[in-house]
């Protein structure tokens, strides 16, 4: 096991450690100890830059299930080592944060580091995974842990309802996404990622290459929160601002853009791929930025913010697939290069600004832009916090959000040159949506920043007095603006470290040919550069639209969006008629007789058995190898029916096991008739300890009940008591009829063949019992184990009657 693959398992370690710690150091707080670890886990990546820039590529391999393709490969290149830095670095500021914030006493902080810690390693073994399969275990992880970090706060009934969409959308996701990948598997015959897009032509070729695409991306708009799949994200905001500020900005609801930018060279050049990843990512970005205007909640503003913002990067790198289609020395690439910079950027100030809005609440005890306003004097470091980063959001120079929302314009207008895909008919859209969303995104900018720290200060309507966080809440947003700034000043620091790696990954030149991508992000373009155009309109239409915001603000009531999102009307009426048939087949599922619990079962074993059968023609009734049977045979299976047939008829308890007992003896003659000694053995032993059990059950137990009514004869149970006599019976006969005919060699021969040499004995039925199958005999002790510890409770337990039952 590598160092690499200890980075992702320490995570769940550690997560296992945190509760040990939790209060048993007095006056230390939990968060100072789980500091060490992703603090730790962002200076070994950074270690690997050098490395990766110089065009390497990191593989450790590690055998889990070789038999099904399933290994547990770690492979660092350029993007997974970029996603690898946000989680850890921006973990690290979000735990230095949450010491600060979560401090209120009898706070569970060994839940919430427990989670965060699990979330953690499941992010990274999701972007570290060079197979599929793997990453889909980490990914449905990631899943779990979101949701239980939102629903932390779990007394709140809002923390629950959010912490339940978002699994549930998710998780939907992840199963599509799963069934992609077997498709995937189907296609090409391996898991494991490179080899996959070496065979991008095998799979382009596919009448599989649809419905895998659909369903991968499905379980990428989920997880990434696109349109309609949105919804999940604003009620995700009930988890404490930490978790908002690592999930829902940097890492989790950035898989999806993972999933398409390590995917796109599998999928690349399809006009499918181009127009659904384009084409969902602008409706998102659209709606996203035009509903956020409508919020008064700072963290519902930031949450579709985030929709807006991850709509931007998916429509970019719908954009820049267009490079397989023309070739990747084209200029096509541009769109990826600004999909990856942005990215950057955007966990940068939304990492900041979801922290400056948990110092706001944190401090005023509201987080309703109605009710705050002038906290400008109060709070100035949070004050030049939101400044930095909202003016990045909106695109603002010299912060780095300019720079890549000027890439982001110039790819729009880049893609309406495109010549195939219908360009020539929709391409349009592509700027105008492009520029209308950024209009908005300008707008919601200014109102996170001005109608917060600016205008009329209003006590009365405030929890706490207002006054500057603690430095300890103030160091991990400083550090992200000064990022914002930085990257903004000097973008080329990322180019040829982070940025051409990245995109070599998702490009590599054993596909493209192309050894270097060479990458310069510049400020300046020259005064008839066309995006520094849009830009200007932008910021001049978007202040005029902020400043008469009270005058138009009234469209979203006539188009009925100042509520909630209309979306979610549908996800609420689909959970509820969820539950009303969900309720409705259990009722009749669930009907307290056994005898409907038989008749489900073996209706569904009829069909599927005679389906399964007839399918593959597998009815082959031959008697001429069947030998004769004896006439005292014939009299023992005439006893064995007719003890069967009178049980159902005695109503006395003690005869009735009795006979069933008989039937047992009986089956246990016909072992020693066909010379089986050791089966009839074993049945006797077992007829004798449950026909003992049962009559000593009975006894405790009252007496039958003598019906009222008498029983009626039901031809629906005659049917399916012959039907699954009758099939038993035949697929018994056609097992043996088929002979050498047989469509798949028969594994018994195995047996016979090794039963001495390698389980060492020569009885063989014991030796596959104890040896062939000994871990499944294991767990079928361990199962009985199981029932008998549960026979035990029920024995000894003694309820006083006020339980809640």
């Amino acid at each position: 096991m590598s160092a690499l693959h200890i980075a992702i398992i320490v995570s769940f370690l550690f997560a296992l450690i945190v509760p040990l710690l939790y209060n048993k150091i007095p006056k230390i707080h939990t968060g100072w100890f789980v500091l060490i670890l992703p603090t730790i886990l962002f200076a070994y990546l950074i270690s690997f830059i050098p490395t990766l820039s110089a065009g390497e590529v990191v593989v450790r391999k590690l055998t889990w299930v070789p038999s099904l393709g399933i290994n547990f490969d770690i492979r660092l290149d350029g993007l997974s080592l970029l996603f690898g830095l946000l989680i850890t670095g921006i973990g690290a500021l979000v735990v230095l944060y949450s010491i600060f914030y979560l401090t209120k006493k009898g706070e569970a902080l060994h839940n919430f580091y427990f989670y965060l810690l699990m979330f953690m390693g499941a992010m990274l073994g999701v972007v570290l995974s060079g197979n599929l399969m793997v990453m889909y275990v980490f990914w449905e992880l990631t899943s779990l842990s979101s949701s239980l970090l939102i629903g932390y706060w779990h007394h709140r009934e809002k923390s629950r309802y959010g912490a339940q969409k978002s699994m549930l959308i998710t998780v939907t996701g992840g199963f599509a996404m799963l069934a992609g990948f077997a498709l995937l598997y189907v296609m090409t015959g391996t898991f494991t990622i490179t080899e996959i897009i070496a065979q991008a032509d095998v799979v382009a070729a596919s009448n599989l290459f649809i419905p895998a695409m659909l369903l991968i991306l499905l379980g990428a708009f989920t997880k990434s929160a696109q349109f309609p799949f949105h919804i999940w994200l604003p009620d995700a905001m009930e988890a404490p601002t930490p978790v908002s500020a690592y999930l829902h900005s940097a890492t989790m609801v950035k898989m999806g853009i993972y999933l398409v930018a390590r995917l796109s060279p599998v999928f690349s050049g399809a006009p499918e791929w181009f127009w659904i990843v384009s084409g969902v990512g602008l409706l998102t970005l659209l709606w996203g930025s035009f509903n956020a205007v409508r919020q008064t909640d700072l963290k519902s503003i930031l949450a579709y913010s985030t929709i807006s913002q991850l709509g931007m990067l998916m429509s970019m790198l719908g954009v820049g697939s267009a490079a397989a289609y023309y070739g990747y020395e084209a200029g096509y690439t541009a769109a990826t290069v600004a999909a990856i910079f942005h990215l950057i950027n955007h966990s940068t100030f939304k990492g900041s600004l979801f922290m400056v809005a948990g110092i706001v609440d944190h401090e005023t005890g509201t987080r309703d832009i109605r009710k705050l306003g002038g906290l400008m004097t109060f709070m100035p470091i949070t004050f030049t916090l939101s400044i930095i980063g909202a003016f990045s959001m909106a695109g603002i120079y010299p912060f780095n959000g300019f720079l890549s929302k000027e890439m982001f314009l110039a790819t729009m207008l880049n893609a309406t040159e495109i010549a195939d895909f219908n360009m020539q008919t929709f391409g349009i859209l592509f700027p105008v949506i492009a520029w209308v969303a950024s209009v908005f995104t300008f707008i919601y900018c200014m109102v996170l920043v001005f109608k917060t720290f600016t205008g009329k200060y209003q006590p009365e309507k405030l929890e706490k007095k207002p006054h500057e966080a603690p430095i300890g809440m103030l160091i991990p947003p400083i550090i992200l603006a000064s990022l914002v700034v930085l990257f903004g000043l000097f973008p080329n620091i990322l180019s040829h470290s982070i940025i051409e790696p990245a995109v070599q990954a998702i490009y590599p030149a054993s596909l493209t040919g192309v050894e270097h991508f060479d990458i310069h992000i510049s400020a300046w373009h020259g005064i008839d550069y066309a995006p520094l155009h849009m830009t200007i309109g932008i910021i001049v239409v978007g202040l005029l639209l902020y400043l008469t915001l009270p005058k138009w603000q009234k469209i979203y009531q006539y188009l009925r969006l100042h509520q909630k999102d209309p979306v979610n009307y549908a996800y609420d009426y689909l959970l509820e008629k969820l539950v009303v048939v969900a309720a409705k087949i259990t009722n009749i599922q669930i009907t307290g007789l056994l005898r409907d619990y038989f008749v489900y079962m073996y209706v569904f074993l009829l069909g599927l058995t005679f389906y399964t059968m007839y399918r593959f023609n597998a009815f082959a009734i031959d008697t001429i190898n069947v030998a004769p049977i004896p006439l005292y045979v014939w009299f023992v299976v005439a006893v064995v029916t007719a003890a069967v047939i009178v049980v159902p008829f005695i109503n006395n308890k003690v005869v009735a096991i009795i006979s069933v007992g008989f039937v047992g003896f009986l089956v246990s003659l016909f072992y020693v008739l066909f010379r089986a000694p050791d089966l009839a053995l074993t049945q006797l032993l077992v007829e004798t300890v449950t026909t003992a059990l049962f009559l000593l059950c009975f006894y405790h137990l009252p007496e039958l009940r003598k019906e009222k009514s008498k029983p009626t004869f039901k031809w629906v149970n005659v049917i399916i008591s012959v039907g699954v006599g009758a099939l038993v019976t035949v697929m018994a006969l056609s097992a043996l009829s088929f002979g050498n005919k047989k469509p798949f060699e028969s594994i018994s021969q195995y047996y016979i063949d090794n039963a001495h040499d390698l389980g060492g004995g020569d009885n063989i039925v014991n030796v596959i019992l104890v040896d062939f199958r000994g871990l499944d005999t294991m767990l079928e002790i361990l199962v009985l184990g199981i029932a008998a510890l549960g026979v035990v409770t029920l024995i000894k337990l003694r309820m006083s009657g006020k339980e809640d039952v």
